[in-house]
């Protein structure tokens, strides 16, 4: 049965009601419900039945699904045995006495953000929890912390050279590939694909000029005021994703039993684990190069293995110096585990809605009336905005990817000719489809990494959603008009890229406000709302 427009109206709903009432469990669990109301003949008792049944424990019976539910628990376990035996508080510590500035520390953040590039997963929750202790220090708001994360994470995975997100993306080319007879390296495609992933690139070099910069605009320049002026690193009345179980944990220096190195060691194990558990899966024994190894790995599997690996290794380690019983250690343990159960059940009505979104058909009904007007040059742009819109409404970037791929290569193909790809025309379409995931993803509160953001964090998460969304409309508005229309009209992408950079650096050069501590120490964030803020223009 096709349901037209009314499948516009589970995200929607969830997306709206998540901004007006700032509760995006409730807004998630109302759109997952209309949707399946929808779906059961519009009887909201059956409709009810599917959503509990169906939609929401049907998640957890998906083998992927519970993989990154447990991960989830499992670190959040091995990230409070690290906080009990000291060792987070001597990684603030010793990065803040590396980055004494505020400016040095938002950089460290966003170099960590390019180096754990291997899953945005994992990206978001240990550079979070690395970072959270000397961000909350130096007085950042939880909101800018979360931004940093959220816009290096999944937009650098989108682009590395071997990633979870890459990984899912060669799948996709290489099935449109093997329907359409194409004889071209799917490897090599997603490399060229690359230069024209605009929004990833975009959003990534945004976050620097920000912080170079010094300045913001919009709620986020609200919130850094806030934590500026009073200490306060998240608003009054905020419901952080992050616990206190976590968040509060404390180790004393009698109890200390790792120090900066074994903790950044076995932070660093998380992400060695979790490679080798994706090589292992993806047939690294069997004789599989490592790239085909790692792409073809599960990265459910590898962030499993890992979290547990982890955990095991630094509980060993604190217990067996006699300084924290394993009673002690087991029970911090179990705290950070409770600490991320509010992410896993939000993360649990985020895939619900994604299954709603896919049964009532959201994104075909957008697809069927957006691909009549199509023309060869403005193909990189249409799928973009068709992925972003998927994205955003579904709060998956990965489902608007896989929806959106089989659009993309097609369309390109047919309006394309014979030098499709020596045109650049596939390369521009493959790379608008990744990227316009990532940003929809990112705008959307609905969207999972946006959520481990949040998470990773210890932000509110509706107030991430708010003070990142500015940011990444700009990112998305240059990407659109510097990037995929001009490319359209045969402009090389390593000529918009620096143009691209340029027209974001002249936006916060003359439209944020600075935020150094001069310039914001006789501002009432309270009142600025209403007050003119012309002294920090």
């Amino acid at each position: 049965m096709e349901y037209g427009w009314i499948s516009l109206i589970p995200p929607l709903l969830a997306i709206i009601l998540a901004w007006i009432t700032k509760d995006a469990l409730l807004s998630l669990f109302i759109g997952v419900f209309v949707g399946a109301t929808i779906l059961a003949g519009y009887n909201p008792l059956l409709g009810f039945m599917d959503t509990c049944s169906n939609y929401i424990a049907g998640q957890v019976a998906d083998t992927w699904n519970a993989q990154v539910f447990i991960f989830l628990l499992v670190l959040g376990g091995f990230i409070g045995v690290l906080g009990r035996a000291g060792g987070m508080k001597d990684v603030g510590d010793y990065f803040a006495k590396k980055a004494k500035t505020v400016k040095k520390t938002l950089f460290i953040t966003w170099i960590l953000g390019l180096v754990v590039f291997i899953d945005d997963y994992v990206n978001m929750l240990v550079v979070g929890n690395t970072m959270r202790p000397v961000t909350d220090k130096l007085k950042i708001s939880r909101e800018k912390l979360s931004y940093v994360m959220d816009s290096t994470g999944s937009p650098v995975s989108s682009v590395a050279l071997i990633s979870s997100w890459i990984a899912f993306a060669l799948a996709l080319i290489k099935s449109n590939f093997e329907k359409l007879n194409i004889d071209l390296s799917v490897y090599g495609t997603f490399i060229h694909s690359i230069p024209y992933n605009y929004y990833s690139i975009f959003a990534v070099l945004l976050v620097a000029i920000v912080i170079l910069l010094e300045k913001d605009f919009g709620p986020m320049y609200r919130a850094e005021v806030r934590a500026r002026t009073t200490g306060k690193v998240i608003r009054d009345g905020a419901m952080p994703m992050m616990s206190k179980e976590l968040t509060e944990i404390k180790g004393s220096d009698k109890d200390k039993s790792l120090n900066v190195f074994e903790t950044l060691g076995l932070l660093v194990f998380v992400i060695v684990i979790c490679m080798l558990g994706m090589w292992y899966d993806g047939g690294g024994l069997k004789g599989a190069s490592l790239i085909d190894a790692l792409s073809n790995g599960g990265t459910a599997v590898g962030l499993l293995w890992s979290s547990f690996a982890s955990s095991i290794v630094a509980m060993a380690i604190v217990v067996s110096r006699r300084k924290i019983s394993f009673k002690d250690t087991l029970e911090s343990f179990i705290d950070g585990c409770k600490s991320m159960l509010f992410a896993c059940i939000i993360l649990l009505m985020v895939w619900a809605i994604a299954g709603v979104t896919a049964d009532i058909g959201t994104a075909e009904y957008v697809i069927h009336h957006a691909e009549k007007f199509i023309s060869p040059g403005a193909v990189p742009a249409f799928v973009f905005v068709i992925a972003f819109f998927i994205a955003f409404t579904t709060g998956s970037s990965w489902t608007a990817q896989g929806i959106v791929m089989p659009i993309a290569i097609p369309l390109a193909y047919k309006l394309g000719g014979a030098e499709f790809a020596s045109s650049g025309l596939l390369y521009a379409a493959v790379g608008a489809v990744l990227t316009g995931g990532a940003g929809g993803g990112h705008c959307s509160p609905l969207s999972d990494c946006t959520i481990l953001a949040s998470t990773g964090s210890g932000s509110d998460h509706m107030d991430h959603v708010n003070t990142q969304l500015p940011y990444a409309i700009l990112a998305l508005v240059v990407s659109l008009f510097v990037g995929y229309i001009p490319i359209g009209f045969g402009v090389s992408p390593w000529i918009l890229i620096p143009v691209g950079l340029i027209v974001e650096a002249l936006f916060i050069k003359y439209v944020g406000k600075s935020i150094r501590y001069e310039d914001i120490k006789d501002l009432d964030y309270k009142t600025l709302g209403s007050q003119k803020t012309s002294k920090v223009s």
